[in-house]
């Protein structure tokens, strides 16, 4: 993954059990026998929501706080704004970033990630070979839902809270103000600090619970459970996707069931260095002395003197990817085509991608100071070529790939 980090080898081993292994997983799906290793999209749900399909009176308040708007600092924002239920959970607006503050006219620094099939994120560690893996955020400096909740409240440029006291005074003041007592005791608006806790505990709760968050009903959870068929250029994209020589997403975007036969996630919670060019339409990237350095900061602090993790950004899910657009954490892409061109023709093909420097020469890696510039990951497929090489998949493979990656949009009709 990681060039300063000892993964590559294990990542390519997973992306060779993977090829190997989908193509049986497939046919075995096609002849109805698949969901003998685990269950059909609509029970492959990692946690099941309380009472039956009730959410619990944490999460219906976590539910209500989520679409309240009132809660912001103009009283016109909420989790809502930037997160569209019709775009999976994902940015709102087709702009690299979305906008807050007291006019909504604040730019962010990153674009709005997916707030879907997250429930088994894991806390931040970095595993035995030493690769970051886990947390919230595109940084990862949160270890959970209700952890990663502080931010958005708080933030000038989102919800725009000058403290956490405003936001429960607010709280105090909802239409649903009793029902929060009720579960959290009379006096819980007494103590600004657990108040607010609870008041993130209840939005982590509606997270988990309801299945609109994680609901495993696309066409390639029905194609996996026997229910449905891939064409035969979404199967050629598969094929692509899990080939360690050719796409090698699963090595980082895992395609198979996991272990007890639950639907993949399509993300091993990693960090990868991608070299994204730098995207001139965010605010903050006008100072050309400003960069997202992802794991090193600056919005993460505990691992600035990491230099080796810098311009890391964690692996999404590429569940839903179609409806997530733009993409990266700068929203630098607009289609599906134009990232899986990048992957395989950023080293091939540089000039496509960075802007011409004063030697004439492609300015490759342009979002990344000079000194940082090595962290970019150069040795995985397809990141491996050179200026005149051939790339890892040609266009219509690249058409492929993209026909695959429409397959894992939540709502298919089988």
């Amino acid at each position: 993954m990681l060039g300063s980090i000892p993964s590559a080898a294990s990542r390519f081993l997973r992306a060779r059990i993977s090829v190997f292994f989908l193509p049986i997983i497939g046919l075995l799906a096609l002849l109805g026998l698949a969901g003998c290793g685990g269950s059909d999209s609509s029970a492959g749900s990692s946690t099941p929501a309380a009472n039956g399909g009730q959410l619990s009176a944490m999460a219906q308040i976590g539910e209500k706080i989520f679409h309240d708007p009132s809660l912001s600092g103009n009283g016109q924002m909420s989790c809502a704004t930037c997160h569209d239920a019709q775009r999976a959970f994902a940015q709102a607006n087709p702009e690299a970033v979305a906008f807050g503050g007291p006019a909504l006219d604040q730019a962010g620094l990153r674009n709005t990630p997916s707030l879907k099939y997250l429930s088994e994120t894991p806390a931040f560690f970095f595993d035995g070979e030493g690769t970051p893996t886990g947390g919230f955020n595109r940084d990862g400096r949160a270890n959970s839902l209700a952890e990663q909740a502080i931010r958005p409240f708080l933030t000038a440029f989102e919800m725009d809270n000058a403290s956490a006291e405003e936001v429960v005074n607010k709280l105090r003041n909802a239409s649903y103000a009793a029902e929060f007592r009720k579960l959290f005791g009379e006096q819980v608006f007494n103590d600004t600090d657990q108040a607010f806790l609870d008041a993130r505990l209840a939005l982590q709760a509606y997270q988990r619970e309801d299945t609109d968050f994680y609901p495993f009903t696309s066409k390639y959870d029905y194609f996996l459970s026997g229910k449905a068929q891939l064409s035969d250029q979404e199967l050629r994209g598969l094929a692509l996707f899990n080939n360690p020589q050719k796409g090698n997403c699963a090595g980082c975007h895992p395609s198979g069931r996991r272990e007890g036969g639950k639907p993949p996630l399509f993300t091993d919670f990693t960090y990868d260095n991608l070299g994204v060019p730098r995207n001139t339409t965010i605010d903050a990237n006008n100072d050309p002395d400003y960069f997202d350095l992802g794991l090193c900061g600056p919005p993460r602090l505990d691992l600035a003197d990491r230099s080796d993790l810098c311009g890391a950004f964690k692996v999404p899910t590429l569940r839903n990817i179609a409806l997530t657009a733009p993409y990266f954490h700068n929203g630098k892409f607009e289609t599906l085509q134009e990232v899986v061109r990048f992957y395989v023709r950023r080293d091939t093909n540089p000039e496509e991608w960075y802007p011409i420097g004063t030697n004439g020469l492609p300015d490759k890696f342009n979002d990344l100071p000079d000194q940082y510039k090595g962290n970019v990951n150069v040795t995985e497929v397809p990141y491996n070529r050179h200026e005149g090489d051939a790339p890892a998949l040609s266009a219509n493979e690249i058409d492929d790939v993209v026909a695959f990656l429409n397959t894992l949009t939540d709502g298919y009709q089988p």
